[in-house]
């Protein structure tokens, strides 16, 4: 279960590290037209905002754990994924687009199993 978390960790935190990268240095027009249409409903800060969000969570899924420092902030890091999948889920309803909702619900999935796992039985040490 312990190879699946950094895995599944790991997969996360390139997703996230390419999105947050993306919302930050991309003009937000130019993310609205290559297909984030959601993000027209939010102000060019808050879609910077949510891309520092990404990026710390990324590294925060990764090198806590690698690094021996403070690995609580691994599953810390999932939570906070969760709650901006949550978020954008809900954005995503509201503009009544079902698909990237999809996409969503199963980057929240992944996120709320590395949470559990890491906060359970395959906690890190320390």
């Amino acid at each position: 279960m312990d190879i699946v978390l950094w895995v599944v960790a790991g997969l996360l935190a390139a997703t996230f590290l390419a999105s947050g990268a993306m919302k930050l240095i991309q003009p937000k027009e130019r993310l609205v037209a290559s297909g984030m249409a959601v993000l027209d409903d939010l102000g060019t800060p808050a879609v910077k905002v949510i891309g520092v969000l990404e990026i710390l969570a990324a590294v925060g899924l990764i090198l806590p754990a690698a690094l021996g420092v403070a690995p609580v902030l691994v599953p810390l890091a999932a939570v906070g994924l969760a709650s901006l999948m949550v978020g954008a889920a809900a954005m995503h309803l509201r503009r009544r687009e079902t698909q990237p909702v999809m996409a969503n619900l199963v980057l929240l999935a992944l996120a709320v199993l590395v949470a559990w796992g890491r906060f359970g039985s395959h906690a890190f040490p320390g």
